[in-house]
This record gives C-alpha cells, structure tokens and sequence, in this order.
C-alpha cells in the first residue's frame, strides 16, 4: 500500500474520533467510583466495547447515506471510495450494531431494561441524523440529535449500568446524567460542528442544510468561542454547587487546544484546504476536557480513601 493510501486510510478510520464513545463511559464510571467507592467494572468494560461497535455503526452507515446524495464524491477517504463494495461495508456496519446492541441487552437482563432502551434510543437518533427518509442533518439538526444522544441519553444508561447498588434500578438519573454529561456531551457536538467548516459549499450544493451552511464560515467561527465557553462556565457550575470535586478544574488541561481551535477559525475561516482537520484540534479539546474530568474525580477518591 503506498504513502497517499495509508494516509487516506487513517483519515477515513478516525480513530481519535472514538473518544467521544470511550469517554461518557468513563467519566461516569469515575463518577461513580468518586461517590460510591465502587462500581460494576465488568459492566464498565462490556459497555465500553459496546459503544465503540454502535460508533463504527454510526460512522459506515454515515458514509453509506452519504454516498446515496453524492455528497462524498470527492471525498476520497470515504471509507465507500477506498472499499467500493457498500454491501461489505453494510455488512460490517449492521454486523456492528447487532453485536453492540446484544452486549447492551445482556447487561440490561442483569441490571434494567431501561439501559437497553435509552440506548437504542441512541441509535435511532444517529438513524435520523443521517438515515432515509429523514436526513435530520440535511436540516441542521444534527448537532442537537448529537447532544442528546450523548449527553442525557448515554449518560443516564451508563449511570444506571455501572452503579453498584442499582440505585437507579426503576428511575431514570435525568437529573445526575444532566449535571455530568451536558458539559461533555456539548464538546463532542464541538467536533460534530467543526466537521463542516471545510465543506461548506459542498454541503450546500447537495442540500445540506448544517448549520455552518446556514450561519456561514464566518460566523460559525465566531460562534465556537461561545460553545467552549458555555462548556467550560456549565462545568464550573458543577463544580461550585458541590456536584464534583473541586479538582475536576482539571478540564481546564483542554484549554490550550480551545485556544488553538479558536485562533485557527478565526484566522483561516475562509480557506477550507487550510482548516480541514479543525475537527481533529476539536477533538484533542474534547479529550482533554473529559480526561480533566476523569483525573479529578479519581485524585478525590484516591484523597478520601
């Protein structure tokens, strides 16, 4: 394989990417280790893996829906132009999400059957994003189908899942999902916004409606500024009503990207080959922010213990 297919390989696999399922998983887990000194670790593992599957799902059948409008046909680290077999990659897709979604149901018999349903809630708001007929990201509601499903949805099933005394056994944690999830969830719908700045007029050629279609390069960078800002004041907030320990000021590790990110935008907003792996840089901050989260509520419970 030559240097220009490796490349066009790694771009197409995107594995930094899977942070965003890895993370909830583990910042919750951390959460629950900080309050209850425990919590279901084979459940913390199995949940995990089972994110990854449903995610693989979700990024083949995007590019699948996208091959169907054209969309990606100059794309060519879409994983349909470097395969060019769509029932290969349909296969695998759909082999994914079984997989995932029969882990998901195992852990549901030992513990709710809520679990098994907010997550297939997950995936049928993935479905919309991208699927026919609904195409809900052709009409900009991508990034709140994205917040949603992984900030209160996953954050609620993975609550109930690895908490070790089924204390969220019949009531769905709303309110606790809320509280630790709305911060990071925001971040990872900070790389699903920055994922467009460079297609812009290849989105509006082909009808997609994203809502950096819609509010155009310029503005949509100025308004990143204010996402990372809401993250950031939301998860202060946490801390400073006691939710999480004070050393969860760690997210402030992902500052220096935020920065990046931000100057980057504002700079080279209108020259698309210059800032196609924006999304990259928004993923570095979206890492860094859980990974702040994770090391301060595991330095709490180490102090406690």
């Amino acid at each position: 394989m030559d240097e220009n297919k490796k490349k066009l390989w790694k771009q197409a696999i995107k594995w930094p990417l899977y942070s965003v399922a890895i993370l909830p998983v583990f910042i919750t887990g951390a959460y629950l280790l900080n309050q209850y000194e425990k919590l279901k670790i084979y459940n913390m593992i199995a949940f995990t893996l089972s994110a990854i599957l449903i995610l693989l799902w979700e990024n083949l059948t995007n590019d699948l829906f996208d091959a169907e409008t054209g969309i990606d046909e100059f794309k060519f680290h879409s994983i349909v132009n470097l395969v060019k077999n769509k029932k290969i990659i349909a296969f695998i897709a759909y082999l994914s999400l079984f997989i995932g979604l029969l882990i998901i149901s195992i852990i549901s018999l030992s513990t709710s059957i809520n679990i098994l349903i907010l997550i297939a809630a997950c995936c049928f708001l993935g479905y919309l994003y991208q699927g026919p007929p609904f195409r809900f990201g052709y009409q900009g509601l991508g990034e709140p189908l994205c917040w949603i499903a992984f900030g209160p949805f996953a954050y609620s099933a993975i609550l109930i899942a690895l908490n070790p005394f089924n204390i969220y056994f019949e009531n769905i944690p709303w309110k606790v999902s809320l509280l630790l999830g709305s911060g990071p969830a925001l971040a990872t719908t900070l790389v699903l916004f920055c994922s467009h700045f460079h297609q812009i007029s290849e989105d509006k050629k082909h009808g997609k409606n994203s809502p950096l279609v819609r509010l155009g390069a310029k503005k949509g960078s100025q308004f990143v500024p204010w996402m990372i800002f809401i993250i950031y004041i939301f998860q202060l907030f946490t801390i400073v009503t006691g939710f999480i320990p004070v050393f969860c000021i760690l997210y402030l590790i992902s500052f220096p990207q935020a920065i990046k990110l931000i100057n980057l935008l504002n700079s080279l907003y209108n020259k698309p080959s210059k800032i196609k792996n924006c999304k990259f840089v928004a993923i570095k901050f979206q890492t860094l922010n859980g990974v702040g989260l994770i090391t301060g509520l595991i330095f709490n419970y180490l102090i406690n213990k």
